[in-house]
């Protein structure tokens, strides 16, 4: 993709999704959580109202544009920096996405908003949506996800189940761990119970391995993961790094690496391996003016001014 779009970013690889078209239709950080593990930093707008927070025309004419002169991907994926049910008008969107290809369309959400129907209809058009679940109960789910005044987490869990018995799709979990919050065995015990009366298609458990939110919130080796994939039904994977080998994928464009940069901050290291290029040829992109470093946890970050 080498035109410059608002709302659009990649397709970059991914292991668990392909070739993937991000969609953001959240302004940064307008969120229903204010996770302590979260990449982007702490939520500056934390809210539950919907809204349509980015013209729904505009969307779908990048949409438009894009199918006509690219439309290679995997899946067009809902994510950024932010929570993609929130937007008033995901829908109508999916709806538009699905009446014009059949690349599969998938929603990353936290699922805070799956207790109301409304939301719960939209989302049942998507081919696969990822919820999220980090908690045992609510003094956790407090500490953890820090939610916007309202959500509780038998709201959370009620809403899931609820999606999960009409949703005819894939319905993915997310399990973010970190040391000394909530992995200690008996503590993911009592969320793989939960998650189990949810019933999702898969279980990704995944650590901060990028500079979270709080320096409290500390990641779990992977080896200590991997000991608690069986206490999960269906048995949990681990999430690691996207690595493939040097060359083997398309060089990526300015336009690409800022789009992805200015939703998920990366190191080079990291960059590489997601567009799997090596370092050097990643140089004369990194330099580009709307690109700045940030030195976090010892490692060199690149944002977006």
């Amino acid at each position: 993709m080498t035109s410059s779009y608002k709302y659009l970013f990649g397709p970059v690889p991914s292991r668990r999704l392909g070739r993937s078209l991000g969609i953001d239709v959240t302004p940064f950080k307008t969120c229903s959580f204010d996770c302590v593990f979260c990449q982007c930093g702490c939520t500056t707008r934390l809210v539950t109202e919907r809204g349509e927070f980015v013209p729904f025309e505009e969307v779908s004419a990048e949409l438009e544009h894009w199918l006509k002169e690219d439309g290679a991907a995997d899946c067009i994926t809902f994510a950024g920096s932010g929570e993609p049910t929130l937007y008033s008008r995901l829908g109508e969107l999916i709806g538009f996405i699905k009446e014009r290809t059949s690349i599969p369309v998938i929603v990353l959400s936290n699922g805070t908003l799956l207790h109301r129907s409304a939301v719960r209809e939209e989302l049942l058009k998507a081919d696969i949506v990822k919820v999220s679940l980090s908690a045992w109960d609510e003094v956790s789910f407090q500490k953890i996800n820090r939610p916007a005044p309202g959500l509780t987490f038998d709201l959370l869990l009620a809403g899931q189940r609820d999606f999960r018995s009409a949703f005819l799709g894939e319905l993915w979990m997310e399990v973010f761990l970190l040391e000394g919050i909530n992995a200690d065995p008996a503590q993911v015990q009592k969320i793989a119970a939960a998650a189990a009366g949810i019933r999702p298609n898969k279980i990704h458990l995944n650590t901060a391995v990028r500079p979270p939110a709080e320096t409290t919130a500390r990641p779990v080796a992977k080896e200590k993961l991997a000991l608690f994939c069986d206490l999960f039904a269906p048995r949990a994977e681990v999430i690691a790094a996207f690595a493939v080998d040097a060359g083997s994928a398309a060089e990526p464009d300015v336009e690409k690496l800022i789009g992805l940069i200015r939703r998920h901050p990366a190191t080079a290291v990291q960059l590489a391996e997601i567009f799997g290029v090596p370092r050097s040829s990643l140089v004369p992109l990194l330099g580009d003016p709307r690109l700045q470093t940030e030195v976090r946890g010892g490692e060199t970050y690149y944002t977006c001014r």
